[in-house]
C-alpha cells in the first residue's frame, strides 16, 4: 500500500468540501486508480467536479497525464482553470 496526500484547489474545494484528503491505494496505482477511489469517498457532484475536462492534475507540482504511477508520499493536486479578470 502507498499513501498519497490529495489537494483540491479553488472552486473545487467547494465542490469535494474539503481541501485535502490522505488516501491509502494500492501499490502500482495510477491516476484512474486514484480516480475510482474518490468515486467512493466522495458525492457524484464532486467527483463530476474533479472529472470535468478542463481540470488539471499535477503529482509533486509537476502537470502528469492520466498514465502517472503513484508513488508513496506523493502529492496530487487537482487544479480547476484559472478565471478572473
Amino acid at each position: 500500500m502507498i499513501s498519497v496526500s490529495v489537494l483540491f484547489f479553488a472552486s473545487l474545494q467547494e465542490a469535494t468540501q474539503t481541501d485535502a484528503m490522505q488516501l491509502s491505494l494500492p501499490d502500482a496505482s495510477n491516476l484512474t486508480t486514484l480516480m475510482q477511489r474518490l468515486e467512493q469517498d466522495l458525492s457524484s457532484d464532486a467527483v463530476a467536479a474533479v472529472r470535468s475536462e478542463n481540470v488539471r492534475i499535477a503529482v509533486n507540482q509537476a502537470l502528469v497525464s492520466n498514465s502517472c504511477t503513484l508513488q508513496d508520499g506523493d502529492e496530487i493536486a487537482f487544479l480547476p482553470p484559472v478565471t478572473g479578470g
